[in-house]
């Protein structure tokens, strides 16, 4: 309890393992978002977190990708590790079966939060593919939820489509409210 109270006074966190489980709520949704919007899971995922030096750090960076190893035995997962422009580290995942992603994704997550990491996680998204181009569902997990993300050409993005998009998932999908919340998210290694 002490313990707690302290990281309380110095702003550490925990993610909660339920706002963990919410990640396995896109795996049904994405039945929904294939039939009634037209977007099909392209088969990448991703991990964004940021980084720091520290030896246990780095363990949880090895356990991470001794489980990744592992699960692309059992999955066929493919899967590399990368930073982008902003100095962010990317754990990107690629395989056509979407649930494996997902898994993949929920595993990763939890390895950094058990490592004492939970802080660290910014996000998770999955790319699909829509008639006009990529559709990203990028997962908060500050927020415990998800909001889309549609670029368009340039660094512009389609609100309304986006906005489409919400109202048909709702039911289905734990979605950010805070549309300020909704950040985009140029340069995705994905």
């Amino acid at each position: 309890m002490r313990l707690k109270i302290l990281d309380a006074i110095l702003g550490k966190s925990e993610l909660p393992t339920a706002k963990l489980d919410r990640l396995f709520a896109i795996s049904t949704a994405s039945i929904t978002m294939e039939a009634n919007l037209g977007l099909k899971p392209e088969g990448a995922a991703g991990i964004c977190f940021k980084p720091i030096e520290s030896s246990r750090y780095d363990s949880a960076r090895a356990e991470i990708e001794d489980l990744l190893k592992y699960s692309a035995q059992e999955t066929g997962t493919k899967y590399r590790i990368e930073k982008d422009e902003y100095r962010y580290l990317w754990v990107v995942l690629e395989d056509p079966d979407f649930d494996d992603l997902v898994a993949n994704v929920h595993l990763v997550s939890t390895t950094m939060a058990d490592h004492g990491f939970g802080e660290q996680l910014l996000c998770a998204l999955y790319r699909f593919r829509g008639r006009d181009g990529p559709v990203y569902w990028i997962y908060s997990f500050k927020g415990g939820a998800y909001y889309p993300f549609a670029p368009t050409e340039g660094q512009n993005r389609d609100n309304s489509f986006e906005f489409r998009l919400r109202s048909v998932m709702e039911p289905e999908l734990p979605i950010e409210k805070d549309v300020e919340k909704w950040y985009p998210l140029w340069g995705i290694p994905i």
